[in-house]
């Protein structure tokens, strides 16, 4: 597609927009909240967009709310799927933690949710980093830099229990020697 095709194309489009954009807009937010309304206006924009030379220019408006109402009922059935899983999920006992050793599981539930996560997919789902990197779309090297830092603070996390709650070693007041 050349660059006066892409043009005449964007101007097709944003002549529609302007003639239905309003009338879209209430359509949906007669049927649903206003910000659900709007994320529906976008994807409905986004169709009208890819197929701006599908849309009939004698029956726009209804050619849009045919668009429209195709993108509220995936909306509605994401949203009952959503539901049917959190009912799924509540019914369902909670997973056994990943270690019987409670400061374990404390410790790892201190750390932040990403590198919860690295620690689980290489302990639990024994994957090498490079297999990390592909779960977390992110290169291997950083998935072992990640690894990496996430030993190192369930390891710091695991000593401040041991030391029961104090993080590194006592200070010593200026002069003070402190006691072996």
């Amino acid at each position: 597609m050349d660059i006066t095709d892409l043009s005449v194309r964007r101007r097709r489009f944003e002549t529609f927009v302007a003639e239905v954009y309003e009338p879209l807009q209430r359509y949906l937010r007669r049927r649903i909240d206003p910000a659900s309304a709007d994320d529906v206006l976008g994807d409905t924009l986004l169709v009208m967009w890819r197929r701006v030379d599908d849309i009939p220019a004698e029956a726009s408006l209804a050619w849009c709310y045919g668009v429209a109402r195709g993108c509220l009922a995936n909306r509605r059935r994401g949203a009952d799927r959503h539901l049917k899983l959190v009912h799924r999920l509540a019914g369902e006992r909670q997973p056994a933690p990943a270690s019987d050793d409670p400061v374990l599981g404390e410790a790892l539930g201190r750390l932040p949710e990403g590198d919860r996560e690295v620690l689980r997919l290489w302990a639990w789902e024994v994957l090498p980093p490079r297999e990390i990197a592909v779960v977390l779309g992110i290169t291997p090297n950083a998935a072992s830099i990640r690894l990496h830092r996430a030993m190192q603070k369930l390891k710091a996390e695991l000593l401040r229990r041991k030391d029961n709650g104090s993080p590194g070693h006592p200070l010593k007041q200026q002069g003070e020697e402190v006691a072996p």
